[in-house]
C-alpha cells in the first residue's frame, strides 16, 4: 500500500502561483511514477502532469505545458507540482496519483494505482 496526502493548495489570483506537494508513505517511493490530475465541477478527471521514477521523465497536459512543473524528491518521498500564471480555468480539486514504473502511459487516472485525497485550487479573475 502507498498513502498519498496532497498538501499546498488555496485560493490565488489570476496570474499567481502555488506549488502542490505530495508526501507518500507506505511501500517504496521511488519505484513507482507520479501523476498530478484535476477534477472541476461538473467535469471528469484530466491528465495534468507525470514524472518517472528517476524523476528523468516529465509529461504534461497541454492546458499547462509551459506553465506547471513536476518534481519529485526521492529522498523526501515527496512530489510536487509548480504551478504558475494560474488562471480561473485552473480551478479544480488536484489529486496526486501513484503508479508502478513502466505499467502505462501514466495520461490515464484507470491505470494508477494508488490516489490521495485531493487539494483544492481555486483562481479567482
Amino acid at each position: 500500500q502507498v498513502q498519498l496526502v496532497e498538501s499546498g493548495g488555496g485560493l490565488v489570483q489570476a496570474g499567481g502561483s502555488l506549488r502542490l506537494s505530495c508526501a507518500a508513505s507506505g511501500r517504496t517511493f521511488s519505484s513507482y511514477a507520479m501523476g498530478w490530475f484535476r477534477q472541476a465541477p461538473g467535469k471528469e478527471r484530466e491528465f495534468v502532469a507525470a514524472i518517472s521514477w528517476s524523476g528523468g521523465s516529465t509529461y504534461y497536459a497541454d492546458s499547462v505545458k509551459g506553465r506547471f512543473t513536476i518534481s519529485r524528491d526521492n529522498a523526501k518521498n515527496t512530489v510536487y507540482l509548480q504551478m504558475n500564471s494560474l488562471n480561473p480555468e485552473d480551478t479544480a480539486v488536484y489529486y496526486c496519483a501513484a503508479v508502478q514504473e513502466g505499467s502505462g502511459s501514466y495520461y490515464l487516472a484507470e491505470e494508477y494505482d494508488y490516489w490521495g485525497q485531493g487539494t483544492q485550487v481555486t483562481v479567482s479573475s
